[in-house]
């Protein structure tokens, strides 16, 4: 029988939850799963919302087959100003236990470019796995978004960090490095100098509830520094992270009473190559290229405060990525990746110039609620 895609209902809901417990029962894996609902809990599709998500479903008969979400929103674009693309997420085929059904994951992918050329996909562990390797055989362009990590707990990091202790030769190093106390002073000191160099003006950093009409304002001056970035004005920035989301904060950074930035953190899930480290993210910021080191010392402050041993982030853009540097954050081998449709590459050309001005970060994609 024929494989038909159309959009997720409420009749499918049952469908899709036997299709999540037979992923589950061959794999193994409690992540594998895709929306019991129909009607996303997070950017439903309401009224005039700029973005929003909608989902799909792969159906044999009446059996689902395969899932897929787009995240319609809308990107600036330097010298093209406005343009409505979406995000490829969550996409799950049956394949993945069934050969029989390997095509269903290019069935999808090729569903969603019909419903949106402009289309992108973000993260997907790196580009050896098999969602990338498809997306670039569809002619999808491809580059790593960069890491960077701050120790705050020294000790905890080389005790837990399982990517130093993957023999146990190297674990026993580890240990040794952690109880000696040598890897707490040469990480502090690398990272103290690095503050020292980076130090700048004071600032005060106030958790807020939600964003308000001043985020229109640094939304206006920060733009003439991208060349692309996903619409960050107060309305998009209310649905992102709405008033009752609990699994974040949200920072107000400013200088002299005037909002110079903002920032969007938070403890990251329990993740077996952090063992048992309490993370924490910049997952999100935005301010103009002269108060980004202030921004990310004062979210990694406020990190610090509340207990995180280590904090992480991902950003693309260079003035963001020397603020990191600035605020003594070490640059780590990254495994997340922004890939662009043929036709949305297209709109970003010429991109070994533009590339190095992209505001990407963690938050973009299919963001937080996967991923905390």
């Amino acid at each position: 029988m024929a494989i038909v895609i159309q959009p997720y209902r409420r009749e499918h809901e049952h469908a899709v939850q036997e299709f999540n417990l037979r992923l589950q029962a061959s794999t193994g894996d409690p992540d594998l799963v895709f929306s019991q609902t129909a009607t996303p809990r997070w950017l439903p599709p309401e009224g005039d919302n700029p973005v929003w998500n909608e989902f799909f479903v792969a159906l044999e008969g009446s059996i689902v087959r395969g899932t897929y979400a787009l995240k319609h929103e809308v990107i600036w674009l330097r010298e093209k100003g406005l343009q409505r693309i979406a995000c490829y997420h969550h996409p799950l085929s049956e394949g993945i236990i069934n050969r029989a059904y390997a095509s269903v994951g290019v069935l999808l992918a090729r569903d969603a470019l019909a419903r949106q050329p402009f289309l992108y996909a973000l993260g997907m562990g790196g580009y050896d796995r098999p969602i990338a390797k498809m997306l670039k055989a569809l002619g999808f362009n491809m580059m790593l978004i960069p890491f960077y990590f701050r120790v705050v707990n020294p000790s905890n990091f080389f005790r837990e960090i399982q990517a130093l202790r993957q023999t146990p030769l190297r674990a026993m190093l580890m240990d040794i490095v952690a109880g000696s106390g040598t890897g707490f002073l040469a990480i502090k000191s690398i990272q103290a100098a690095s503050r020292l160099r980076g130090t700048g003006e004071p600032v005060d950093t106030e958790e807020i509830s939600e964003f308000s009409t001043w985020a229109d304002d640094l939304w206006q001056k920060g733009l003439p520094s991208v060349s692309l970035a996903m619409v960050r004005d107060a309305k998009t920035l209310r649905l992102l992270y709405p008033k009752g989301m609990a699994t974040t904060k949200r920072l107000l950074i400013s200088r002299n009473k005037v909002p110079i930035g903002w920032a969007i953190v938070g403890e990251r899930r329990k993740d077996v190559k952090f063992g048992q480290m309490r993370v924490g993210s910049i997952v999100d910021s935005w301010a103009a290229p002269k108060n980004a080191a202030s921004v990310v010392r004062a979210a990694s402050l406020f990190l610090e405060n509340n207990g995180m041993d280590l904090i992480v982030s991902n950003q693309s853009h260079q003035a963001w990525l020397r603020g990191f540097r600035k605020s003594g954050f070490f640059k780590g081998p990254s495994n997340f990746v922004f890939a662009t449709s043929k036709q949305l590459t297209g709109l970003l050309q010429p991109l070994e110039e533009n590339e190095r001005t992209f505001h990407i970060t963690r938050a973009d994609g299919d963001g937080l609620p996967a991923n905390f």
